[in-house]
């Protein structure tokens, strides 16, 4: 786990150099295809990607954007009208059953579909009228760390160029160096706090949700340690009563429109006795995690290379093999 997140960084740079022709051909596709909506479908740490892919969509291009529920084709047997809608599956094997029912499913309804997929020569990216490659290459570990980080890098690479967004465009020629500086970050403050903990919440907003959601899913399958990711607009309605004091809470904060608000429940998790691990600002009480700055849509990827770190870190230091996670394999195929 460790040695494959070390590799995103010349990962990242390796897509964007063999990806600029066709995401570059596929953007214009899109402004002249002008998609009523977006739909994504995912599973696991790909579905994070989706959520993020979410956020990022509307909030540069508009458009409404929406996960889509495998199993209504593969179990229920559905079929959604999708016409003129932009189908956006995220995978790692692109070998799901379910994904590929959903994909062939919203293809056949006159959807253009997109995979972003790391096996270049799978099922799904066969289904799909195009293919983006996540070139992330080899990953052993179970835990998913440079695939998930090249699925980010896609998706921005995609929007940035669908947009004409030259802003974006520069930052994302920077991410490679960006990435390796954020994964010589230390946040082994951290681990003194987690390492007895039995359960935590992870906190992020907008462009920061999918982050949260992926740590969660890291705490479980790595460390052994009940996590549930939430948006820190939900986490007042209703999860708060479960805060009590020395709790511990992981807050994800890009600097956008969300920030203040984060650090605002942030310093009001610490007044409640919470203690509140803190990447992207400070509040009192807090333990300020050490972050990369870079354009809003740039941080969450920065921010969730450095979180892989402490992620094997921690594992280690509560007696588990990050690499190995018990019930789970690489590739998990659902129907």
């Amino acid at each position: 786990m460790a040695r494959e997140a070390a590799e995103a960084p010349a990962a990242v740079g390796a897509q964007f150099a063999a990806n600029r022709a066709a995401v570059a051909h596929l953007a214009g596709i899109l402004r002249e295809f002008q998609p009523r909506a977006v739909v994504t479908c995912a599973r696991g740490s790909s579905d994070h990607a989706a959520t993020f892919a979410k956020y990022l969509i509307e909030t540069r291009t508009g458009l409404l954007t929406s996960s889509a529920a495998p199993s209504t084709a593969s179990v229920y047997g559905s079929k959604a009208e999708l016409r003129s809608v932009l189908f956006l599956a995220i995978s790692q094997s692109g070998a799901s059953p379910d994904l590929l029912a959903a994909a062939a499913a919203a293809k056949n309804s006159g959807a253009l579909v997109v995979a972003l997929v790391n096996a270049e020569g799978s099922p799904l990216a066969r289904v799909a009228q195009h293919c983006i490659p996540l070139r992330a290459g080899t990953e052993a570990s179970v835990a998913a760390t440079k695939s998930y980080i090249a699925s980010l890098a896609a998706i921005v690479h995609l929007v940035a160029e669908w947009t004409g967004d030259r802003d974006l465009q520069r930052s994302l020629a920077a991410l490679p160096d960006a990435l390796a500086r954020a994964r010589d970050l230390d946040w082994g403050a951290a681990i003194e706090f987690l390492r007895p903990a039995t359960s935590l919440y992870v906190v992020g907003r907008g462009l920061g949700l999918g982050i949260a959601q992926e740590a969660a899913l890291k705490f479980k399958e790595t460390c052994g340690l009940h996590a549930e990711a939430f948006s820190g607009a939900e986490l007042r309605h209703g999860p708060m009563a479960l805060v009590a004091d020395g709790f511990p809470v992981m807050v994800f904060a890009q600097h956008d429109e969300t920030h203040v608000g984060l650090m605002e429940l942030a310093a009001e998790l610490g007044r409640i006795g919470a203690q509140v691990l803190l990447a992207g600002g400070s509040a009192p009480g807090a333990v300020t995690l050490a972050t990369e700055r870079a354009d809003p849509a740039i941080e969450p990827l920065l921010l969730v290379q450095s979180f892989y770190r402490l992620a094997g870190a921690l594992a280690l230091a509560r007696g588990r093999n990050p690499d190995q996670p018990p019930h789970l394999r690489k590739v998990t195929e659902t129907l």
